[in-house]
């Protein structure tokens, strides 16, 4: 009888779940059998590996082999076993000493021919290793630099299973043929992506459009601003054309680049959904995730077959999530939203499990302000029925909109500010300057705390440790007491206005701080500073047509 044992990883989420693989030979009629819980694909994975131990030149064992997957109680899905499955079963042949296999991590896919090709997951996959206290880890040549990211962590990349096998028994390593030496498209490649999500889906595909390209908007680009530097939720209303969508898509150029851990979070996530692009192991900048107003829950929040899968909200995490057309999606969808807005994360619970994943994303909405989206224009000639007006507006529920710090009314370009030759509005690089610098000022005050943006820090912090001046709440106070106001309305515009106050150089915010903070957010002018121009702040699509105004935050100047 012959017994061995190697290591492996399963994915639940985006986390990883370390899995023993051991392999058993009695003799008895020759079969292989497959325990563990494992799905369709891993089922098959006795006919790969068969295939591909023979087709690198060991010899198949002719007796009774059993492998087990433990603990068994985990679901199991996806080829990245055959690696360790193929190892174990060597090992319990004697082919390879069972003794080098034990402490060694496993993650692969084998083909017919016996080449290593790539999976999703890597990284978590290591990441769990590492923690589990593994320090050597087999992986697919073409994942070593994914993987490598890890630190602590000795990665040995393999082209093959006879590669391994000779690594292993300590003989020669034979030279495998590399496609890519000879010009071919390399077909491994194709394991690293789902099917149907393109190569790059949810990250940012080289430089974002400049800032300078949109005209006017001034109140617009000083709310963007706001957003960025503060990770403020933003709802931008306007008529179609008026320029929504393209200030939303130039939003991601705004925030800063990940830091390390930011970075390792978002390129897990972006590894086990099959959207990392290949040759690109860590992602640096901000991702983008705009899905279509038709998207279902599932795919907003995630799920799928048996184990749920990413969703739209953690493809966004530590970036923007932009909603285009908010007001055509499904209430019960954007509603949904309204969990991982304020935990930054998403637990979805199917008959398969409950897990929880990553979703601290910054929230884009655009709408129009009617189904025809002329309602309330100059010359518009809105036909829109007045039941369809407030049902259309109805679709973005309030407490939805609760969450939303920042309110914009987009109006149209005017014809002077389209067509004027020799006026450069202000370019993404030097917003995103000052949204840096603000954003260290944040950080240097929420030192030694959980928090390293505004929108973080809870509201009792901000009424009792990091309070505003004093009498710079009048407002605000009278507007909770009217009910303009929400409790945490008031902590939200508390986070708006030290946002403006760090963007302005200031240690506190003030009177004008907290008063456009309000101007944003209620839609009802406050005396701040104005500065003429189209736009201004103005109330969600269900609230009473009320003043708007055209705000400049404080302690900018033109």
């Amino acid at each position: 009888m012959g017994f061995a044992r190697t290591c492996s990883v399963a994915l639940v989420g985006v986390e990883g779940v370390v899995v023993e693989v051991q392999a058993d030979l009695e003799p008895g009629v020759a079969a292989f059998t497959l325990v563990g819980l494992p799905d369709k694909s891993l089922i098959e994975s006795r006919d790969r590996v068969r295939a591909a131990v023979v087709n690198s030149g060991a010899e198949w064992p002719q007796k009774k082999l059993t492998v087990g997957l433990s603990p068994a109680s985990v679901p199991k899905s996806g080829s990245g076993f055959d690696l360790a499955v193929a190892c174990a079963v060597l090992g319990a042949a004697e082919r390879l000493d069972p003794r080098e296999l034990t402490d060694l991590m496993m993650i692969g896919e084998l083909g017919l021919d016996g080449r290593v090709r790539p999976v999703r997951g890597v990284l978590p996959a290591v990441l769990a290793a590492a923690d589990a206290g593994y320090r050597q880890v087999v992986v697919p040549e073409r994942t070593v630099a994914e993987a490598s990211l890890v630190p602590g962590i000795s990665v040995l990349g393999v082209r093959s299973l006879r590669q391994l096998i000779a690594v292993l028994a300590d003989e020669p390593v034979p030279e495998e043929e590399d496609p890519l030496e000879e010009g071919r498209p390399d077909p491994l490649l194709a394991g690293l992506l789902v099917p149907g999500t393109g190569v790059s889906a949810g990250l940012p595909r080289g430089e974002h459009a400049d800032l300078a390209d949109v005209a006017g908007q001034e109140t617009a680009r000083r709310a963007l601003e706001v957003a960025a530097a503060g990770r403020h939720h933003i709802f931008l209303k306007g008529p179609p054309g008026a320029g929504k969508t393209m200030l939303a898509e130039r939003l991601p150029g705004l925030l800063p680049p990940l830091t390390p851990k930011e970075s390792l979070e978002v390129t897990a996530v972006h590894s086990v959904a099959g959207t990392l692009p290949p040759g690109q192991p860590l992602v640096h900048r901000p991702p983008y995730c705009a899905p279509h107003h038709s998207a279902t829950m599932a795919s907003l929040v995630g799920g799928g077959s048996g184990m749920p899968r990413p969703g739209a909200v953690s493809l966004a995490h530590h970036g923007v999530l932009f909603m285009d057309e908010a007001a055509e999606c499904s209430p019960s969808v954007l509603d949904a939203l309204r969990q991982p807005l304020e935990s930054g994360h998403v637990v979805v619970a199917r008959a398969a499990g409950m897990l929880r994943m990553p979703a601290r994303f910054l929230l884009a909405l655009a709408a129009n302000p009617c189904p025809c989206g002329r309602h309330g224009t100059t010359g518009g000639g809105c036909e829109c029925r007045p039941s369809s007006i407030r049902r259309y507006r109805s679709r973005l529920s309030g407490p939805l909109m609760d969450r939303v710090d920042l309110r914009i009314s987009v109006e149209p370009v005017a014809r002077s500010e389209l067509v004027a030759l020799g006026r450069s509005a202000e370019s993404t690089a030097t917003v995103a300057a000052r949204v840096q610098v603000a954003r260290e000022r944040a950080e240097a005050r929420l030192a030694g705390t959980p928090w390293h943006t505004n929108s973080e820090v809870p509201g009792h912090e901000l009424r009792t440790r990091w309070q505003v001046q004093p009498g710079a709440l009048a407002q605000a106070e009278r507007d909770l007491e009217c009910g303009l106001l929400t409790a945490r309305g008031l902590d939200r515009v508390l986070r708006v206005a030290w946002t403006a106050a760090d963007l302005a150089g200031r240690d506190r915010p003030t009177g004008e701080d907290v008063n456009w903070a309000l101007e944003l957010r209620t839609g009802v002018r406050r005396g701040a500073l104005t500065t003429a121009g189209a736009g201004g702040a103005s109330a969600d699509l269900g609230a009473h047509p009320r003043e708007t105004a055209t705000t400049r935050p404080p302690g900018k100047q033109g």
